[in-house]
């Protein structure tokens, strides 16, 4: 009989080294600090006013309110990146909470406060700003100033950007609803693992079964998992039914045809480019097919579930990786990028600048999160034994370090790089760690391990994430054409592109319509595709620095220190790859292909 004592429960953080958590003691040494900044942030916001009807007057009036806007800013990302950071450290700790709450009651009146700012400007003639903005006093602003331009037609008059401003916490407070019902209030149960040890399960631990070889383990925590989010499933498909209302509500009150749109206008990225993506990738899908088959045939299943898609193919591997080593492997597989690159990776990681592992009430998943002049973090849920944890490390990194870059080459203003580029950072140095491991063992299973799991990789960030997207795409436009966003509805509309996308080789198990309302980044709409077209130009520039194309890895330095001072596909196409045409993401496809044949070989 199992004892309480001997179950493997989540740890409390309190129970970690130091030396295994980040430090947020370089934004701030401490809460009051913290109490500090957000009172000197109060007593400042309201100086917005006395720039009210003067920014038509000359260039030097604009440039004076853009750079009090720009310090507020500076001061607002701090207080809010550490808000943040605390709050996922722990989900349940009322006092992260509260002062979260604050912080967001002070963004939204100063929000208010400024809302005639963007207006204003944009109510400047065409001709006198065209004149302030070829002044040289405003040279570091000439970006900015552009694409606040472009914008135009979607920005509202002040009383309208005022009221948005008013509510926009409440319209994107679904997003907080989910994760504090999935990280805090849903108790996932207990499980013996494979040691005969009784194992808490939670959204790290449950990655960590779908890993076992003992296919009964597999299954009895995929249903013992889902069975959590069948028991709240009209809270959460409630949840995101209201979060995609809010998506088209805003939309259309800033006068775009659609949500997609509005969530592509920033970048300035074609709809063609979205639906490109999602043909391209239905028209390929004979190959995943094959994969399942072939899976199912190496694993010596009767049948394929979806819970059996993620163990590695390679029985006889036995991979465990401390985390330490995880950042050896990650610093030695992008050094081809150079030691400048290298050295300020690896000292980033061994100072702190990752939280490491899984902890009670610790947001689940993995992020990297920054500030101007602030160490980009990264928050990771690190299982020695799920491999696929080393290369979510590396992806972490590459995000941090693209930040980093950014900060070191460009203004405050200019920083922001947006999502779309981001994931092309992320998933380059997945990329080189995927070659730096196959060149660096002469072990045929282990050849066999590192190919199946760049085969997963790409299966699980351009087949799943481009399935993702079509998703989104079709449950916005289910809320655009007046159709009611039900539990049914969502399950209706998942299940088809389950079928669609896997293939009659892979069982769908009911459960598993339920998917769709646990994926968090269905509540930053429109999101996911910049996974899938992310891995398509990682993959053409990876190949560009590995085959030592000349200026290969000057071009891709500069992209990742470009930070938002281009739109994205103008980036990419600097760096040496063209988003706009198919071809990036047709040979991502044909290289998954490439490798499920060389996959059968070495397991033949």
């Amino acid at each position: 009989m199992t004892t309480a004592a001997s179950v493997r429960k989540v740890p409390l953080r309190s129970e970690l080294p130091i030396a295994d958590t980040w430090d947020l003691t370089r934004l701030y040494p401490n809460p009051d600090a913290w109490e500090a900044a957000l009172a000197d942030y109060q007593n400042r916001y309201p100086g917005y006013t006395q720039f009210k009807g003067t920014l038509a007057q000359s260039a030097d009036r604009l440039l004076e309110c853009l750079e009090f806007d720009k310090e507020l800013d500076l001061l607002a990302e701090r207080l809010r990146h550490y808000s943040m950071l605390q709050t996922s450290e722990d989900s349940s700790n009322n006092d992260y909470l509260e002062r979260e709450a604050r912080l967001y009651q002070a963004f939204t009146h100063a929000a208010e406060t400024a809302a005639f700012l963007t207006p204003e400007i944009l109510a400047i003639p065409d001709d006198r700003f065209d004149a302030f903005s070829s002044d040289p006093k405003l040279a570091p602003w000439k970006t900015r100033l552009a694409l606040l331009r472009r914008a135009k037609p979607h920005i509202l008059s002040e009383a309208e950007e005022r009221l948005l401003a008013m509510i926009s916490v409440p319209l994107h407070g679904h997003d907080e609803t989910f994760s504090q019902l999935t990280n805090v209030d849903m108790t996932f149960g207990q499980l013996e693992d494979e040691n005969g040890q009784t194992v808490e399960l939670s959204h790290g631990a449950f990655s960590s079964f779908l890993v076992k070889t003992q296919p009964e383990l597999r299954r009895k925590a995929f249903h013992q998992y889902y069975a959590e989010f069948d028991a709240h499933k009209f809270t959460v498909a409630s949840t995101l039914a209201n979060s995609v209302k809010a998506d088209v509500a805003i939309a259309r009150a800033r006068h775009h045809a659609s949500a997609r749109e509005a969530a592509l206008f920033p970048d300035n990225v074609p709809v063609a480019v979205y639906d490109n993506l999602i043909a391209s990738v239905r028209a390929n899908l004979a190959p995943l097919h094959d994969y399942y088959a072939f899976r199912q045939e190496v694993l010596g299943l009767p049948e394929l579930h979806f819970y059996d898609t993620y163990v590695p193919l390679v029985k006889e591997m036995k991979v465990r990786t401390t985390f330490d080593q995880a950042i050896d492997l990650v610093v030695a597989a992008v050094a081809p990028l150079g030691s400048d690159y290298t050295d300020a990776l690896a000292r980033g990681m061994r100072d702190r600048w990752c939280d490491r592992y899984e902890t009670k009430g610790k947001r689940s998943g993995a992020f990297s999160s920054s500030s101007y002049g602030n160490p980009p973090y990264i928050l990771m849920n690190f299982k020695e034994d799920v491999f696929s944890d080393v290369y979510t490390l590396a992806h972490e990194a590459g995000h941090s370090m693209h930040t980093f870059l950014s900060q070191r080459h460009q203004t405050f203003q200019d920083y922001h790089y947006p999502i779309f580029l981001a994931e092309v950072a992320s998933t380059f140095n997945e990329e080189l760690l995927t070659h730096h491991l196959l060149e660096t063992t002469d072990d045929p299973k282990m050849r066999a391990y590192i190919i199946n799991r760049q085969i997963d990789d790409i299966r699980g960030t351009l087949f799943r994430q481009t399935m993702f997207a079509e998703f989104e795409h079709v449950i916005h436009a289910m809320e655009e054409s007046g159709e009611a966003l039900t539990l049914d509805a969502f399950r209706a509309a998942y299940r088809k592109l389950l079928e669609t996308y896997h293939g009659s080789g892979l069982v769908l198990d009911p459960e598993l319509d339920l998917e769709c309302l646990r994926i968090p980044h269905f509540y930053s709409a429109f999101y996911v595709y910049k996974y899938a077209t992310g891995i398509s130009a990682a993959v053409a520039l990876a190949r560009q620095v590995l085959d030592h194309q000349p200026g290969a890895v000057e071009r891709y330095l500069s992209f990742l220190s470009s930070g938002g001072s281009k739109f994205p596909l103008d980036t990419l196409r600097d760096a040496g790859v063209d988003m706009l045409s198919p071809a990036p993401v047709e040979a991502t496809l044909a290289l998954f292909r490439d490798r499920l044949a060389e996959l059968k070989q070495l397991l033949a």
